[in-house]
């Protein structure tokens, strides 16, 4: 009875081994190779798939989502022979299982050669300032050339990025050194036009200070010339509506001249002719109240009387 249940065991085994290898399950977004004695038969899409056992082989497995494979930087000589170097990545995606494993033996590594070759064609014809500058350029046409390529391989390459372009420690320094030259330059035209642009103002607010002020100052020089004229017509309307007589101008003549005699300057001052006239007048404003000093008041007026024909020039004593 032994040897009957071993030979049971193993059918069961085998069995389960035969089972195992019928049905194979392919996730989403995946395919697999089908050889049947080394050679392809067909390729299994996601889903359950049944197969021959022990004839049929799972020969690859291949992931047809978008991959993202970054490469190591790679030395570029540019036109004017400097080595950069360029860091890259690539987005790819299988399209075509049975070409991705037959048609090249690792597509992996071809793509990063491919990428290494096209990039130093390419940075080979630019020099380090329009490489620096270019990278939306250099994308375009490695995709380009790497899209043509891949496509026999079942690869379609998406998208190529530059991810960091690494010239020589000399000229980093060097281009600091010329951003920090320029950066200092366009601060110093921004101040020198701020300080000019400044100056024109103030020179302009100056220039409008002046001419207002001056504006103003006529304007004030007109009204007090026109106030005077003013007061001198109100002035002379109300000696004309008054009517004065001679003896009130006689009065008024006298209260004036002390006024001209004002000042410690005035050594000569003149007497108008018009003076005895005044004095006749004030005279005899006075007798008509009366005498109030004698016959000596008359005695004056005589005597300025006498001088009533011309003017006289008088002496102002100096009192030290």
């Amino acid at each position: 009875m032994e040897p009957v249940i071993i030979v049971l065991i193993i059918l069961v085994v085998l069995v389960f081994i035969a089972l195992i290898k019928t049905i194979q399950v392919i996730p989403q977004a995946s395919a697999a190779i089908v050889e049947r004695f080394g050679r392809y038969t067909r390729t299994l899409n996601a889903g359950l798939n049944i197969v021959v056992p022990f004839i049929d082989t799972i020969r690859n497995r291949i992931d047809l989502r978008e991959q993202v494979v970054p490469f190591p930087p790679q030395p570029v000589i540019t036109q004017d022979n400097l080595v950069v170097n360029i860091d890259t990545v690539i987005y790819y995606q299988v399209t075509d299982a049975r070409a991705a494993t037959y048609e090249v033996a690792s597509y992996i590594q071809a793509i990063e050669q491919l990428t290494v070759t096209t990039l130093r064609n390419i940075i080979g014809g630019m020099d380090l300032e329009r490489t620096l500058t270019s990278r939306e350029e250099i994308n375009a046409a490695l995709r380009g050339v790497l899209d043509e390529a891949t496509g026999k391989w079942g690869i379609r390459v998406n998208r190529v990025e530059l991810k960091a372009i690494e010239p020589p420690t000399s000229i980093q320094d060097s281009m600091e050194k010329q951003m920090r030259a320029d950066r200092d330059k366009r601060a110093a035209i921004l101040t020198a036009e701020g300080t000019r642009q400044a100056a024109i103002l103030t020179a302009e607010g100056e220039k409008q200070s002046a001419i207002l002020k001056a504006e103003g100052e006529a304007k004030a020089a007109a009204l007090r010339a026109e106030g005077e004229a003013q007061a001198v017509r109100t002035v002379f309307e109300a000696i004309h509506a008054g009517d004065p007589d001679q003896k009130l101008l006689s009065y008024q003549y006298l209260q004036m001249l002390p006024k001209i005699a004002e000042g410690d300057a005035n050594k000569l001052w003149i007497v108008p002719s018009e003076i005895g006239d005044a004095l006749k007048g004030l005279s005899g404003a006075m007798g008509n109240f009366g005498p109030l000093g004698g016959g000596s008041g008359g005695g004056n007026g005589n005597n300025n009387g006498g001088n009533s024909s011309g003017t006289e020039r008088r002496e102002r004593p100096t009192i030290d």
